[in-house]
């Protein structure tokens, strides 16, 4: 488990006030690399937090990823996914199982924002889809 002072510093560098509930979510995200839905974060915190809403995990959530400390994933069609980890990669879901998978093999040029006229770039996204190794029984 991460310490609650790491976390505090974390969020801090990021202009965040650092509360109860979003020292728990983000220690949830940065202990769980599985790329968690908002649902999923809850069914694991709320019984430890009975006052914990989904509401204050969706807006914890945004605020995190308005000020940059959080990915927001729009890899899943029917479930908003956040990551922790904010380094440049892509990502990997499986049709089949629908885990999620960081990739970190790619050439770091693909994460350049492009300087093209008429638009302000301000992220790049790289998501992948297929079969994991799991499922198709390669691993």
């Amino acid at each position: 488990m991460n310490n609650y002072m790491q976390i505090h510093k974390y969020l801090k560098q990021f202009d965040i006030k650092p509360s109860v509930q979003r020292t728990a979510v983000m220690d949830y995200l940065m202990t769980h690399k599985t790329h968690p839905t908002i649902d999923e974060i809850y069914s694991t915190l709320s019984p430890f937090m009975p006052t914990l809403s989904k509401t204050t995990i969706y807006n914890t959530l945004n605020l995190f990823v308005e000020k940059g400390a959080v990915l927001h994933l729009s890899i899943d069609e029917k479930n908003a996914r956040y990551d922790a980890d904010i380094s440049n990669h892509a990502h990997f879901m499986c049709k089949r199982c629908g885990k999620v998978y960081d990739l970190f093999d790619l050439k770091q040029e693909l994460f350049n924002k492009p300087q093209l006229k008429n638009f302000d770039i301000h992220s790049v996204e790289i998501s992948y889809s297929g079969f994991c190794g799991t499922c198709t029984g390669m691993n």
